[in-house]
């Protein structure tokens, strides 16, 4: 396996749309990395750069410490996976696991060790005479993955393999890289817009927006310390509850409507010196819970909708003109339209710069 750098890697079309605006960041041996954003955001882009699909207008790319912006996709030892499964519909589960090998001209014996390597790893034993159209939608994934498994490439890339399967599928299939990964240890760098995948499947991600990388960590870094207010709404399922207003130096956040949030706490310097300034409070759903009755300092909202989910519940709130989310334990939930009295957790809050959305730091 190998490790994967890009330096300030840029992406311009001959239209002058720039895709990519000079991305930096490295996947290390053995990672399984995820880019993740919206549509449009350059992660597709980025993806078929380290692949060679497409050319990198600037920058520099390595794959295994080899800058590799002029070698050609077929000798790069890469295996890619994409979104449909773009397997032969006239050959068997077998054929089609062959044929990369084939064409490299690898020996008989050398191939069926390959096949049946993959084929007892992902499951696929007694589906090896089987035809595409014979298999459901994620047997037929777990095809086109062991086609790139057979080949032992160097970095394995999988651009949004699951988004063609139903919910349950995507599950399974999404366990399935995971074990995957694990039992061999490969680098592998998957393609998303879902930031539950994301959350689920990377050791690290990279959150692109616009075709801008915002932030690279571990899921729970990004999820508890969000570098800006674009990070802080895409991760997170509810998204993290954002009000804007004024900063005064006794603790209060004074809304536009008026209406006061009172912080439990005395204000660190790096706020003390906003005050009577515009900021952004964050809040995750878990952390704005219903109140003492006698808690004459919480925020005052009104319950519209009430979604149980199972083992969690999640309020949806209006407080003046904001619309909040609260994830609550799913016992004795409150009615539609009633008045709720909700505390913030003080001990996990974050700020934001309303400008330029950029996290102030508080510690």
């Amino acid at each position: 396996m190998a490790n994967v750098r890009l330096e300030q890697v840029r992406k311009v079309y001959d239209n002058g749309q720039v895709a990519v605006h000079g991305a930096s960041f490295e996947v290390a041996d053995g990672e399984l990395m995820v880019l993740v954003g919206p549509s449009g955001c350059g992660k597709s882009t980025l993806l078929r750069m380290i692949a060679g699909l497409e050319e990198i207008s600037s920058g520099t790319l390595s794959i295994g410490g080899r800058v590799v912006n002029d070698v050609a996709p077929k000798d790069r030892d890469i295996a890619m996976v994409f979104q449909s499964y773009a397997l032969y519909p006239h050959m068997t589960v077998a054929e089609n696991l062959a044929f990369g090998l084939k064409l490299r001209k690898h020996d008989r014996a050398t191939i069926q060790a390959r096949i049946d390597a993959a084929a007892a790893t992902l499951g696929l034993q007694d589906m090896l005479q089987k035809l595409p159209r014979e298999m459901s939608g994620g047997q037929r994934q777990r095809v086109a993955l062991g086609r790139a498994l057979v080949r032992e490439p160097e970095v394995f890339l999988l651009d949004e393999p699951l988004s063609n399967l139903d919910a349950k599928l995507r599950h399974s299939v999404r366990t399935e890289i995971a074990r995957l990964h694990r039992q061999l240890g490969a680098t592998m760098i998957y393609v998303t817009h879902d930031q539950i995948e994301a959350m689920t499947l990377g050791q690290r991600i990279v959150v692109l927006k616009d075709g801008r990388v915002q932030q690279v960590d571990t899921p729970m870094a990004l999820y508890r310390k969000p570098a800006n207010l674009f990070v802080a709404g895409f991760l997170g399922s509810p998204a993290m509850n954002q009000l804007r207003g004024v900063l005064h130096a006794d603790g209060r956040l004074q809304l536009a409507d008026g209406q006061q949030v009172r912080l439990h706490e005395s204000l660190p310097p790096a706020l003390l010196q906003r005050q009577g300034r515009d900021v952004v409070l964050g809040v995750r759903p878990e952390d704005l819970q219903p109140a003492a009755a006698a808690d004459s300092e919480a925020l005052r909202a009104v319950v519209e909708g009430v979604e149980p989910v199972g083992n969690e519940t999640f309020l949806h709130l209006r407080l003046g003109g904001i619309e909040l989310v609260s994830r609550i334990a799913p016992h004795d939930p409150p009615t539609l339209g009633a008045s709720l009295s909700m505390t913030l957790d003080p001990r996990h809050l974050h700020w934001f710069d309303p400008d330029d959305g950029a996290r102030i730091e508080t510690e």
